[in-house]
């Protein structure tokens, strides 16, 4: 029996999820499967990868067969370089406190790069966010200026319609002109 690592969909259409799993060569692609060792979840950025490393390991040297994608995830996960270096260590090239160390070099440098993605990736959403923030800032103040524009037109209308009034009242007004002393003395 061929035993493969393989993916098997899941989740909404165009909207893709994965199984890892270990399965017959021979079974449909969602069909049966002998043992899901993670999942993997393209959907995110960087990709979500879930995976039992050492099951993934244990089925590598029982003689599963990875297809071309599961081989990059398994290398991304850093399984492939763990079993390269635990043959080296079956072999006597080398001892497994220098292959322990190898490999967790590997993995911090590896977290390090990933972590280094998400915050730029994080620092461009920003910077985008930033940008729009910007962007409504500058119309909000075209906004505001064209407003105090129409108020400030609305106020110099009122005043010269108060001060035509104002003239308008002073013209009808009668003017009282002060009495002769002739007049008042007579009165």
């Amino acid at each position: 029996m061929a035993v493969k690592i393989r993916l098997s969909r899941h989740g909404k259409k165009d909207y893709a999820f994965y199984h890892i799993v270990i399965a017959d060569s021979r079974s449909p692609r969602d069909g049966r499967f002998i043992e899901k060792i993670g999942t993997y979840n393209p959907n995110t950025n960087p990709a979500t990868i879930n995976l039992d490393c050492d099951k993934a390991l244990k089925w590598l040297n029982c003689g599963a067969q990875p297809t071309d994608t599961c081989r990059a995830i398994l290398s991304y996960k850093g399984v492939l370089l763990k079993k390269h270096l635990l043959t080296g260590v079956r072999k006597g090239a080398l001892t497994e406190e220098i292959a322990e160390q190898r490999l967790n070099d590997w993995l911090e440098e590896k977290n390090a790069k990933i972590q280094e993605k998400q915050e730029k990736l994080l620092m461009e959403k920003n910077a985008g966010k930033k940008v729009i923030i910007e962007r409504e800032a500058k119309v909000n103040e075209a906004k505001a200026a064209l407003v105090a524009k129409k108020r400030m037109e609305a106020v110099q209308k009122e005043a010269e319609a108060k001060a035509a009034a104002e003239v308008e009242t002073e013209i009808d007004a009668p003017v009282e002109t002060p009495a002769a002393p002739e007049e008042a003395a007579n009165a």
